[in-house]
């Protein structure tokens, strides 16, 4: 019988999302949450020869909101969602790629307004990779962001 690879990932990490060219963005890991979000603004459904795009703009800086980043990508679907209050919302759904540590993989991505949020995105349980459990009180386990400060990033 052989052993299992469990590997950490801290309560919060940095991560890309190279399909939409974000090179980094810091996310908080939410357990409580099956799908990930992200701080999208601007945000428009268009068709194009049958298929619907939704185009929005990212800010991954927390403290800088002049770093923005255009993003398109096709529409998966709506999705509703209980917000951190405990109201229901419907959002748009993106599938992309996502980079955390030295692991690649897909994840769909609800676009919703986290202006009022600690973090511009979180990581739900469905985007977590397989094989790696949460650490509540350590961060950045997976390689923190080396640029942070040029970034507008602080350690809190």
């Amino acid at each position: 019988m052989s052993k299992t690879r469990v590997s950490e990932i801290g309560w919060r990490e940095y991560l890309a999302l190279p399909e939409l060219g974000v090179d980094s963005i810091k996310a908080k890991v939410d357990t409580g949450a099956l799908t990930s979000a992200i701080h999208a603004t601007d945000i428009q459904v268009s068709t194009v020869d049958g298929n619907s795009w939704v185009e929005f703009t990212v800010l991954p800086s927390q403290f800088n909101d002049e770093l923005t980043t255009r993003c398109r990508a096709p529409l998966v679907g709506y999705r509703k969602v209980r917000n951190s209050g405990g109201v229901q919302d419907e959002r748009a759904v993106i599938a992309t790629k996502m980079a955390i540590g030295d692991q690649v993989r897909t994840i769909e991505l609800t676009l919703a307004s986290r202006t009022n949020m600690r973090f511009r995105m979180l990581l739900g349980r469905s985007g977590i990779p397989d094989g790696y459990h949460v650490v509540p009180g350590k961060s950045y386990l997976l390689g923190g962001f080396k640029g942070a400060h040029e970034f507008g990033e602080e350690e809190e």
